[in-house]
């Protein structure tokens, strides 16, 4: 799986539920005086990863190798059957890895009880990470870890239903407007115009182009009743209703890149890790890859990241801080990058990023306006809501929808 974005994975409500349950009895993670002061010298890291496959894997296992071999440590990375629950519970039972992947719809649930280590300053050149992606990993105005690397949504069009209606090169919209107009052409010639994820990761997209979003800058405030956001899904709706849209359970598939490979759709909207789904399910379709369509106020796009997280019991910060450097380096993103497919989350590689993958320009340009998961804790319940009500859009009320999610997340906020 690659990031949250592809299939958002069911959170282990328990190993959260314990994990806050523990940080509540003892009062937080960085209270506990018997916990082992940080040595320096000779560390044996443990690295707990959620890996996409065996490409990621072997790629992380053979860069920590080199790390330990030139440094004089060791360091042995696992990859998570399920990172949430496992970590979860290694944080909770006082014994947790020094460094993992935090993903960053789990990254303030682990700040907000100082499970964490704050070491994001401490990363040379840390200005060097894009903007958006620093803010997604910044809890109570602290940049807690490095972002590992990235992916956005981009439009995808398959060129060869696009040819078939009729359509050009010109005809690829940029606007909401324009994408209303080349989906009803695209529907009189007899194509579902397209397939979109019935989830916020997708339809958030929307929100943010009418110049909304669920909470405010600073995480702070709850924002989703607003006439923007009101206004990004009363579109949605819109294009549902008129079947100029269709979800992908109404054309039998799974998720949206499903239904994409199937031809079921001329066009999605998708991130980056299309790409390897489609080489390896469906290899003979031909697409091309195009920036969102910008909304009425921005335009916009999501992104889904992980950064390296450090323990804040880790025995080894120092030794893992400089893991984190050697890894998030240039050189190392941009090997990660070629082994399976990630983006870097340095600005400094962007060129090279772009010179190796010319198709993938829309993906990493979109790094700049960016919108990032939501960063408060405890939303998963008010997320979820949220997402059955965009599953029912269609026939649903949006106000009523954006209302109860609005008071859900003040409750949420007030902890």
């Amino acid at each position: 799986m690659k990031h949250t974005g592809f299939r958002r994975a069911a959170v282990a409500g328990v190993a959260a539920a314990t994990l806050f349950g523990t940080a509540a009895c003892g009062g937080g993670f960085n209270d506990d005086k018997s916990s082992p002061q940080q040595q320096s010298g000779k560390a044996s890291l443990q690295i707990l990863i959620g890996s996409s496959g065996a490409a990621e894997t072997k790629a992380v296992q053979d860069a920590a190798a080199k790390w330990a071999s030139d440094s004089g440590n060791t360091a042995t990375v696992t990859p998570a059957q399920d990172l949430t629950q496992q970590l979860g519970q290694a944080l909770a039972g006082g014994t947790p890895p020094d460094v993992f992947y935090v993903d960053a719809g789990r990254f303030a649930d682990y700040a907000s009880v100082g499970a964490l280590e704050p070491y994001g300053d401490k990363i040379s050149n840390g200005n060097d990470f894009y903007d958006s992606l620093r803010k997604t990993f910044t809890y109570d105005g602290k940049f807690y870890c490095a972002p590992k690397d990235f992916s956005t949504l981009a439009l995808e069009i398959n060129t060869d239903l696009w040819a078939k209606a009729g359509l050009t090169d010109a005809d690829v919209p940029t606007t909401w407007d324009q994408l209303t107009t080349v989906s009803q052409k695209l529907k009189g010639a007899g194509i579902t115009p397209m397939a979109l994820g019935d989830t916020r990761d997708r339809v958030g997209a929307f929100m943010k182009g009418a110049g909304g979003w669920l909470l405010s800058p600073d995480g702070k405030q709850a924002t989703a009743d607003s006439p923007e956001n009101l206004q990004a899904l009363q579109y949605v709706k819109m294009l549902l209703t008129e079947k100029l849209v269709q979800y992908p359970k109404q054309l039998d598939s799974g998720w949206a890149g499903e239904a994409f490979g199937k031809g079921k759709a001329a066009m999605t909207i998708e991130g980056n890790w299309i790409k390897g789904a489609l080489q390896t399910d469906f290899p003979n379709v031909k697409y091309t890859v195009h920036p969102l369509p910008a909304g009425p106020k921005a335009q916009a796009t999501l992104s889904f990241t992980n950064c390296w997280g450090i323990a804040a019991k880790s025995k080894y910060k120092d030794q893992a801080i400089k893991f984190v450097e050697a890894m998030t380096a240039g050189e190392q993103q941009m090997a990660f990058a070629k082994a399976f497919g990630v983006m870097p989350s340095r600005q400094s590689v962007k060129d090279q990023y772009t010179a190796a993958f010319p198709a993938d320009k829309p993906f990493i340009d979109g790094a700049a306006y960016a919108q990032g998961p939501v960063n408060a804790p405890k939303m998963d319940s008010v997320l979820a809501d949220l997402d059955t009500g965009i599953q029912g859009l269609a026939g649903g009320d949006p106000k009523a929808l954006l209302t109860r999610v609005q008071k859900n997340t003040e409750t949420a906020l007030k902890g």
